[in-house]
């Protein structure tokens, strides 16, 4: 594939990956006036997030694995239509009920999307320039979670929330179009496509999608407090054995959703466990920071806002220096130094002030968006450059999947730790002083433990590859 090709293509993933963390991102600003204007509660609104994420962690396997069976072109194409038809339910629907059936099916359109992103830019760039490739496709990721609630609020100052659904529509279709140009897909006949997806793992499937969806319906009992604890932990533990238990089923499967070559490679799965971890200790600072910012500083949304941003912002500046480095330098080292930086982020977050403090508040956060940047697109080219070729597809649906479950879970572990030292709590406020500062801190100090835990693991990587290339 030549070079004007070549951009064309990240150009394409990155328009779509950016549409869609800008969907994402603004979604959780609508929450407040989409419950007010489908009279439901606040709870029940945020079943509009929960439903996507769900959604999609359940289908990036199956849409990775599809992906390599057919055309990972042509399933990340219909991905987009899937997304464009979501978000038009969305922007329509005159009730909860069609709005949850929207927002599954525009995150149909986000798994097929986000399963064969990795997989498409795996085949079209070559190893000496895929973490590059990789990293702008991160910025453009970065861009979309910047500008979100920006974008968000200004559109419904100007319309209502049904406007940040339905400005995918004009938008997802001109990128769309250029998709159908620019990514060559095979001809197939709608019988072919049906014996492919015949033949597949369906029992696994089924098996996989139930686990997953036990687990996170876990998290609700656990936000609940001390009293739900020990059903939210059977019921953890249940999906957590049905997930794993699918995984072993579909090892001994005849036709697996994922080829037992990457779940018997140590060093790919070393990779994803990695980054699940990583995204686990990330989400912390996104889920806490707002309870403390607003609620217990009493800072306003704007200012609390560009705060938080401020992590995005530095991980836009610093994916694609980054990504130029990892194609020259050693990628593992580049790791361990961004490891190292989220470690330090994280005893940041525990000795944040009672009081506002620019500094030591915006250097925390600050550290966080640096040690991410260095880890994300080096550990993405690290991955998918220790697995054949033939599998990238559901390689790297599976690496999202991990990326997903990592960010789903963190959120459930980061408010269960911290409102379960807060019993009896219902809203933060300034007047519960070092209580609430030393559950905070506390909360964290898991965090920076999960961050050893993470670095450990990539210090065991870098000695499996010294003693590989001595041998």
């Amino acid at each position: 594939m030549n070079t004007v090709n070549k951009k064309q293509v990240i150009s394409i993933i990155g328009l779509f990956s950016f549409l869609s963390s800008l969907s994402g991102s603004s979604v959780n600003l609508a929450l407040p006036k989409i419950s007010i204007a489908l009279g439901i509660s606040n709870s029940a609104s945020t079943w509009v997030l929960q439903t996507g994420l769900i959604t999609t962690a359940v289908l990036l396997v199956f849409f990775g694995h599809l992906g390599d069976l057919i055309s990972k072109n042509l399933v990340f194409i219909y991905g987009g239509v899937f997304f464009i038809v979501g978000s038009a339910i969305n922007g329509l629907a005159p009730n909860f009920v069609i709005l949850i059936v929207g927002r599954i099916i525009q995150a149909i359109g986000s798994a097929m999307i986000m399963a064969n992103t990795m997989g498409i830019i795996t085949e079209t760039f070559p190893d000496k320039q895929r973490a590059e490739a990789l990293a702008i496709n991160s910025m453009f990721i970065s861009v979309g979670a910047i500008s979100g609630p920006a974008i968000g609020g200004l559109i419904m100052g100007l319309t209502s929330w049904r406007g940040i659904f339905l400005i995918n529509i004009p938008v997802g279709l001109v990128i769309l179009w250029l998709g159908f140009k620019v990514l060559p897909r095979p001809k197939k006949s709608v019988h072919s496509l049906l014996q492919v997806v015949g033949q597949v793992n369906w029992l696994g499937q089924f098996l996989f999608t139930l686990g997953i969806i036990i687990l996170f319906l876990s998290s609700n009992l656990f936000q609940k407090g001390a009293t739900h604890l020990l059903l939210g932990t059977g019921i953890l533990l249940f999906g957590v054995g049905l997930t794993i238990y699918a995984f072993v089923q579909d090892d001994h499967a005849r036709q697996p959703w994922i080829a037992p070559e990457l779940l018997h490679n140590p060093t790919y799965m070393l990779s994803i466990t990695t980054l699940f971890l990583a995204m686990m200790v990330n989400v912390f600072s996104n889920v806490l920071l707002p309870f403390y910012l607003q609620s217990f500083l009493g800072l306003g949304a704007l200012k609390s806002g560009l705060i938080m941003g401020a992590q995005a912002l530095v991980m836009l500046g610093v994916s694609p220096l980054v990504g130029y480095f990892a194609d020259r330098w050693n990628r593992i080292t580049i790791i361990l130094v961004g490891l190292s930086l989220l470690l330090v982020s994280q005893i940041g977050y525990v000795i944040y002030p009672l009081s506002f403090n620019w500094l030591r508040i915006l250097g925390s956060i600050v550290l966080n968006g640096i040690g991410m940047g260095m880890f994300i697109s080096p550990n993405n080219a690290l991955t998918m450059g220790v697995i054949d070729p033939k599998f990238a597809g559901v390689a790297g649906s599976f690496s999202s999947f991990a990326r997903t479950l990592g960010m789903s879970l963190g959120v459930s572990l980061a408010s269960t730790l911290l409102f379960l030292q807060l019993s009896g709590v219902r809203q933060i406020t300034p007047a519960l002083g070092d209580n609430f500062m030393q559950a905070f801190h506390w909360v964290f100090v898991v965090a920076a433990g999960i961050s050893v835990v993470t670095i450990l693991l990539m210090l065991y990587r870098a000695l499996q590859t010294k003693h590989t290339k001595k041998a």
